[in-house]
């Protein structure tokens, strides 16, 4: 008999449950970028508008972390995981009824005198419910990773199912434009998003805390818990953890501001990319399906060799915090590829698509290895708060860069030279990895993780 088989497996049921969750929260929130093309013509929206809605979305979302983590401790990872994925399905079929809702909201909006378009407010209130379920996902999953995985085997847990984000970006691509073709674009929001529902009798059934989960093995229970001292553990059960105090942190802000730094870069490629290929190459519709979703599955290898990565540097005896930090230097120069995406795009559409895969393929490497570093340094009890200080962090560094994409794509196009804004914003994404790990290894050089919680 193998270890492996003695100690036991269901830990990686999990995991895969936790992998299809984060694949449903990436379909659901890309499929409006890749219908914007096809919107923005309809609705008659500038970039501007767009920045706008994905900018909401971003804002919600930041907001929605600030809390999440929280309100995941306060409910536990399952019933916590369950009210989040239910409010997110529910938007995203929201989105199919934006003109209604957004004839309902206008009415409310007029009685303070703000006019905003009909189309254009209802997709802003969507995005924003489906922001604040979509908070939920990686502070419920990230507390889950703790609960069943040894500090050695989370990295690697991370970056499997960080990688569904990655599947849920292929397989948008390859579905949403079809459906939209044949069916409408109100359908393709409609049975995204009805996924969701069918996800949540199946994290029922399959999980519960470790301490209760019948078809966990003592063994492997034993084995979850290797590293963690049993009086802390009891501990953690009672004690509350104040938001404050966290601040109080170096490795809460080093955490925040990697996230506060990169987590936009991912976000513009999601929301962005779509219309880059229709405005620089001016592919439309379907012809988009094929490039991204190549782009999106060259992410699997980062998001999977990213969480393994560190492994490498631990097993020569480094702890699993520089070992981390090392493997995130290294990862953080993959981006700066990106800077050729536009001088060589000339030659192909491919070049840029790419290059690009690789920058977001390096921005999943990175994003399984900084989550990471949360349960490095904390207590199980405190996970879901500061990874939601993070999110926080990052959504509103995706509405900074969401923002300043759509003013200067709007400003030069006015100009004729549209291509210029995508240099500048490509620029920006390149170099933001390298930027963040110096602030961070400057906040926390060594391993220092938190014991007077």
């Amino acid at each position: 008999m193998t270890t492996k088989e003695t100690i036991g497996k269901y830990r990686w049921t999990i995991c895969a449950l936790l992998f299809f969750a984060t694949t449903v929260n990436y379909l659901d929130r890309q499929v409006l970028s890749l219908l914007a093309p096809d919107l923005s013509k309809e609705f008659g929206w500038t970039n501007t508008d767009y920045a706008n809605i994905t900018a909401v979305f971003q804002f919600a979302y930041a907001i929605s972390m600030l809390f999440a983590g929280r309100f995941i401790d306060k409910l536990g990872t399952k019933k916590g995981f369950t009210w989040a994925i239910g409010i997110w399905s529910l938007a995203a079929i929201m989105h199919a009824y934006a003109i209604e809702i957004g004839g309902i909201f206008q009415g409310i909006f007029a009685t303070i005198n703000l006019v905003i378009p009909v189309s254009i407010l209802g997709f802003m209130v969507s995005r924003a419910v489906l922001a604040f379920g979509e908070a939920g996902n990686f502070p419920a999953a990230i507390k889950a990773t703790a609960e069943y995985f040894p500090k050695k085997e989370r990295s690697f847990a991370t970056g499997i199912f960080n990688s569904g984000a990655n599947v849920g970006a292929i397989l948008a691509p390859l579905t949403v434009p079809w459906i939209a073709l044949h069916w409408g674009w109100q359908m393709a929001f409609i049975l995204v998003g009805a996924i969701g529902f069918i996800w949540v009798i199946f994290w029922w059934f399959f999980y519960d805390k470790p301490e209760k989960q019948k078809r966990l093995s003592k063994t492997e229970l034993a084995y979850i818990n290797s590293d963690t001292d049993e009086a802390v553990a009891a501990t953690e059960k009672v004690e509350k953890v104040k938001w404050f105090k966290l601040l109080g942190y170096k490795q809460t802000w080093a955490f925040a501001f990697g996230k506060f730094m990169t987590d936009g870069v991912w976000w513009f490629f999601l929301f962005w990319l779509p219309k880059y290929l229709e405005a620089q190459y001016g592919m439309v519709k379907t012809d988009i399906m094929l490039p991204l979703a190549i782009l999106y599955s060259m992410t699997m290898f980062g998001s999977i060799g990213g969480g393994w990565f560190p492994t490498y540097f631990i097993k020569k005896g480094y702890n699993a915090y520089d070992g981390r930090m090392k493997a995130m230097f290294i990862i953080a120069l993959f981006p700066l590829l990106v800077l050729l995406a536009q001088p060589l795009g000339y030659i192909s559409f491919w070049i840029p698509v790419i290059l690009i895969g690789i920058g977001a393929s390096a921005h999943q490497a990175w994003s399984a290895n900084i989550f990471t570093t949360v349960s490095d340094m904390f207590p199980k009890k405190a996970i879901g708060s500061v990874v939601g200080i993070g999110g926080m962090a990052g959504g509103l560094g995706g509405v900074l860069i969401s923002k300043v994409g759509g003013a200067l794509f709007d400003h030069y196009k006015a100009l004729g030279h549209i291509q210029t804004g995508y240099t500048i914003m490509f620029a920006v994404c390149a170099v933001a990895y390298l930027i963040a790990w110096f602030v961070m290894k400057s906040l926390v050089p060594k391993y220092k993780p938190i014991t007077d919680l």
